[in-house]
Parts: structure tokens; sequence; C-alpha cells
């Protein structure tokens, strides 16, 4: 299988940050964790007011950011303009899983981390518990729940405590070739099963034609989620992995009529190649966060007019979905001035003009107050012939599966999914085995490290 660019890079690092992280993951995980421990940690304060979180504003000081997003810049310098005792300096160190490398090697080192990283929601777990990231209880960010969507404030939040508050989030919707379709007089899918009949019709039309790319790749284990699968169950050092739940088969089951059609590319999602298949008609849906449509607009001018965004097609036609991608910012345990990061980061995540510039440069939000906005939702796009899309990201806003966990070391349960999972696809054979076997390395690796893990 071509599983190469951002997915081979994101392998790499976060493989090397698997070796290292759970060295302080088990010892998190021992005692009391999250809330009850956070206030012994090096930087942090217990019970901190509004009042203290203003007058840090007012005595100013420094702060270290790291974030790879691009409205990051323009967020710092409009904070910096209200609050000029504070100076943020904005660093990319690279995406996800480079960044985490980053962090992990300086939480080992003593030194070196930032004070605000922006975590995304599957790493959340990992850092939580091996200590690198304070509770965000202690700053009554416990109180903010409200302003975010169910499923975001949920991956946010691990064993009672709170260790990010959610920027942005990734519901799952389906893009489409809306003038493939019409010109093959394929109906847009509601369910799995008709989208495996218009896979079906566009391969009899044209053999050249894939109904989708990539399996092992970023979105693949979304999609699991999204058909209601669930396969991690943890409570404490306890956990439980059932790849082959009701959810998750459904999910095998599908790919595999699919990859027997050849409706599945192994072209890889984010190469050229990829660009080159959806801009010449070769690949007609692309099954993607809500971010996705911003990136379609602003990549493949010459296909104005072409793509539409609908809900993801579920099992019976009830709306379903999971989240991919999104990220949550938070506060290192290195940080020398958590106060003044905790007023930053309630201003970056929660205040309007902060989400303003973030809705501005095309992010889809996780905030209530933006979701519920109306003039967000009747937003026109011209790239999508006029179509408010933001209407149907919303709608799977509201459709996110909140029965979903991420495993204490989910960073190696990605760098393995292509090589269990994904191996189905390259041997054509049941996704099912590749779940399976995905779940022996999983029990075996979380055992090693020091968890109870059972199946």
């Amino acid at each position: 299988m071509n599983i190469k660019g951002k997915t081979t890079r994101m392998r790499t690092v976060a493989a090397a940050l698997a070796v290292t992280v759970f060295a302080g993951t088990l010892a998190a995980c021992g005692g009391s964790s999250g809330a009850d421990d956070q206030g012994s940690k090096p930087g942090a304060s217990e019970g901190v007011t509004d009042a203290e979180m203003q007058a840090a504003l007012e005595k100013g000081g420094d702060l270290t950011w790291w974030t790879w997003v691009g409205w990051s810049e323009t967020q710092a310098k409009a904070f910096s303009e209200k609050y000029p005792n504070v100076n943020i300096e904005v660093v990319n160190v690279g995406t996800g899983g480079e960044e985490y490398t980053q962090i992990e090697n300086a939480l080992q080192a003593g030194s070196g981390a930032p004070d605000i990283a922006q975590i995304e929601y599957f790493a959340i777990p990992q850092f939580a518990l091996s200590e690198g990231l304070l509770d965000l209880k202690q700053f009554g960010f416990d109180g903010l729940q409200d302003k975010f969507t169910a499923s975001t404030w949920a991956q946010s939040s691990i064993n009672g405590g709170v260790y990010g508050l959610p920027q942005d989030s990734g519901p799952i919707v389906m893009m489409y070739n809306a003038e493939l379709f019409e010109t093959h007089n394929v109906a847009v899918p509601t369910t799995w099963d008709e989208y495996i009949a218009a896979a079906e019709t566009l391969k009899k039309a044209d053999s050249k034609i894939y109904m989708n790319n990539e399996v092992g790749g970023p979105v693949s284990l979304p999609l699991v989620w999204a058909f209601g699968g669930n396969p991690f169950q943890i409570e404490g050092n306890n956990i439980s992995i059932n790849t082959l739940d009701e959810g998750s088969t459904n999910w095998a089951e599908t790919w595999n009529k699919l990859v027997e059609l050849d409706a599945v590319s192994d072209i890889a999602t984010w190469s050229t190649d990829w660009w080159t298949a959806l801009g010449n008609d070769s690949i007609a849906t692309v099954l993607s966060g809500a971010w996705m449509p911003g990136i379609f607009e602003n990549s493949l001018p010459d296909s104005a007019g072409k793509w539409r965004v609908a809900p993801l097609p579920t099992m019976d036609g009830t709306p379903l979905t999971g989240e991919n991608g999104g990220s949550s910012m938070a506060i290192t345990s290195q940080t020398k001035n958590p106060v003044l990061a905790a007023a930053f980061l309630k201003w970056l995540t929660t205040d309007q003009e902060s989400v303003d510039l973030f809705l501005e440069s095309g992010g889809f939000p996780a905030t209530t107050a933006d979701l519920g906005n109306q003039e967000f939702a009747d937003k026109e796009w011209d790239f999508y012939g006029g179509q408010k899309v933001n209407q149907v990201s919303i709608e799977a806003s509201n459709s996110v599966s909140t029965e979903w966990s991420f495993l204490p070391y989910q960073i190696y349960a990605y760098t393995i999914f292509g090589d269990t999972v994904g191996q189905s696809f390259v041997n054509r054979s049941d996704f099912k085995e590749g779940l399976a076997a995905w779940q022996e390395s999983l029990v075996t690796f979380g055992n090693q490290q020091g968890f109870t893990v059972n199946k």
C-alpha cells in the first residue's frame, strides 16, 4: 500500500515518541490521577480566580506557544495588542507527531517544553497520564464545558481532569464530486449499502474511477468511530480492547466490499497524486473532517462548482459520525507562569475576537455559540455552487458519537494501524483479520508497559 507523505512522517515520529513516553505514564496512573495530583506539580497553582488571571495579564510576561496552525500568529498579535505587557512567542516545531516528540524529549530532559501546546485529541490521554499537562480544573475551566461541543470536551477530559480547551473540531462529512455523480446518474448515498452501490455503478462506468482512497491511513480509525465502534474501554490502569465490536465489524465488512469492487485507491491522502486524482475526477468522494471543505476551496481552484458536501452515510440512515482531527490547547507541566498561561488559553479558545480570527482562516469551531450562529450556518460557498456547507457540518457536529475513548498509548496505536489493518488492504484479505491483529499487538504492548489489558 502506498502510505507516504504526511502519514509516513507521522508514523516515524510517533514511533519514536511511543518508545519514550511510557517512562512517566504509569507513574501517573499508579496513584490518584488527573485533578487530584496537579496541585503539587511544578508550576501548578490551586484555586486560581478570574481576578488573579486578570492581574497576571496586567503584570505581563513571556509565553511560548507551540502550534502548527496558520491562524496562530494572527491570534497572538491580537492578544498582545489587547494585553501589551504579554509577549507570545509562536513556534512551529512541526506538525502533530513531530511536535509531540519534541515535547516528550523536553519532559524527559526536565526543561524545554513550551508554556502552551497544541495537542490533538487522540494524544491528550498519553500526555495527561504521563503528567506532561496541567489539569485545568485548578483554574476553574471545568466551568467552561457548556461552551464546547460534547465530543471535543469529552476527548479533552481524562479521569475527572480537564487537560485541554478545545479549539477546532472535525466531525466527519462526505465530500463528493457532484458533477461525476450526475454524469453517471448516481444518487447521493445516505446509507453504506447505497455507498457501496454507488461505488459499483461508478466502477462499471469507468474502471479508472475510485469511490475513495487509502485504508490504514489518517481517516480509517475515525471512520470506525463513525460506524459506532468503541473498541477501547479505559478505567484507570485497566483497559479492555475489543476491535471487533459491532461498529468496528460493520466498518470492516463495508470496506471488504469496497475493496472487492476495486473501489478504493491506494493513493495516499495529501500526496501530489491525491490532489491530481481529485482534480481529474478519478476519486469520487472524500470522507474527512469538516475542516476539509476549506482546504479544497483553497487547493482545487480548477474544480470550483464540481464538489458538494453531504452527511456521512450510516448503516440505517440515522445520523451518526465520528471526529477526524481537531485539537485542544493545553498547558504543559513545565510552564513557569501557569496563571498567565491559563489567562491566555482562556482568551484563545473562548474570546469571540480570537474565535472570529480562527473562523476567518477557515477553521471549523468546537464552540457551541459559533455552531449555533445563523450567519455562520447560512454562509454560501461559491466553490460548492453556493451550497451552505456549514449547515451540513453543524449537523455532523451534533451527530458525533460520544461513546468513544482513546487509549493512553494511542500514539503508538496509530503507528501500527497501517501495519496491521492496512495490510488487509495490501493483501486484499478480510479487514476483520487486520483488526484482530491490531488488537493482539495493542494488548501485548499495553501489558508490556504495565497496564492491565484484557480483550
